[in-house]
């Protein structure tokens, strides 16, 4: 376990970014995040905005850790990742496709507010069409569709090969209800679980229930690297590692865990850094032949000024770091 450092010593070193997105994605147009500069390098502190705070110590726990400690050693020098095609219309999927050098695997956003299941076959297929029938594509519906929704658009989406489904509903127990229904129906498409893992305060429970067949970790909500590591092992099923709309810091932290893991089967989402107009790192961690090698990420000066927040998001960040401090501090825990 990481020392907890001083909350002075973390805000003497951070720096609040506000990165614009090429295209709306989960909802936001700018990207907000607290870069921290440490003994070890950097970290990044982004909970989304609307989380709170217990939840949201977690990400500062992961960014102690990146900052201020090492991480496991890697089993391999770098990790495959996937594409990652936002709730956009099918015209635009071959400009987003582009963006992601060499990448075979694509995670196509579905069940987003305000569209139509047509809307997500017409996305879906304009995929298959640009990657082709090799390619590995997976749909993403952050639980969005209840269980009898799940099972009509998963029948309508067999056409197109999937690999899995990522959270096609909120709660564990509609996941295994909907891998029942599956069963009944004839439709073999895996259930890969995400929010009921990164959101849970037992990420164990979705393997103990057998709630999915594939489990989809991110650094920054389960604490870090090594607590990460810890819950796949413990899960005992296939990971993929995927971000959480990370900078090229927070990218770089989600691929030591993916070199770290002992065996990866899937291609891994950490290609996103292609989806901000700019990144804090003077080589942005975007993917070339499809990999992504391990390493740290550096920001560069010039692109923390550039990129600084407005003065009152800096401080509503700072103030938050400092809240998500105490409930570490009130843990006994630092990372």
């Amino acid at each position: 376990m990481t020392t907890l450092p001083p909350v002075d010593d973390l805000l003497s070193g951070a720096h609040v970014v506000a990165l614009p997105m090429r295209v709306r994605f989960r909802g936001v147009d700018v990207r907000e995040a607290l870069l921290l500069e440490g003994s070890s390098g950097w970290g990044e502190f982004s909970p989304f905005v609307e989380y709170a705070d217990a939840e949201s110590a977690r990400w500062l726990a992961a960014a102690i850790e990146s900052a201020y400690a090492g991480w496991p050693a890697p089993v391999r020098e770098a990790v495959p990742v996937n594409a990652t095609v936002p709730a956009i219309g099918p015209d635009r999927v071959p400009e987003v496709l582009a963006r992601f050098d060499g990448c075979t695997t694509a995670k196509v956003k579905v069940a987003e507010r305000g569209q139509r299941l047509d809307d997500d076959i017409d996305r879906v297929a304009a995929v298959r069409s640009a990657m082709g029938a090799s390619a590995r594509i997976r749909v993403d519906a952050n639980g969005g569709w209840d269980v009898a929704t799940a099972t009509e658009a998963l029948r309508r989406l067999t056409a197109y090969d999937l690999e899995y489904a990522e959270q096609p509903c909120a709660s564990v127990e509609e996941l295994v209800e909907l891998r029942t229904a599956l069963a009944r129906n004839g439709i073999d498409v895996p259930i890969a679980a995400d929010e009921s893992i990164r959101k849970a305060e037992d990420p164990i429970r979705v393997a103990r229930l057998g709630a999915a067949d594939v489990v989809i970790v991110k650094v920054a909500p389960l604490g870090g690297v090594a607590p990460a590591l810890e819950v796949v092992h413990a899960c005992g099923l296939p990971a993929v590692v995927s971000s959480a709309l990370d900078t090229s810091v927070g990218i770089a932290a989600g691929v030591a865990l993916a070199a770290a893991l002992p065996s990866l089967e899937h291609a891994c989402g950490l290609g996103t850094v292609g989806l901000f107009e700019r990144d804090v790192a003077a080589v942005p961690w975007r993917p070339a032949g499809g990999l992504l090698g391990v390493g740290r990420a550096v920001p560069e000066p010039e692109a923390l000024a550039a990129l600084a927040a407005p003065p009152d998001r800096r401080q509503w960040w700072r103030d938050r770091l400092v809240r998500c401090h105490a409930v570490l501090a009130g843990r006994g825990q630092g990372g």
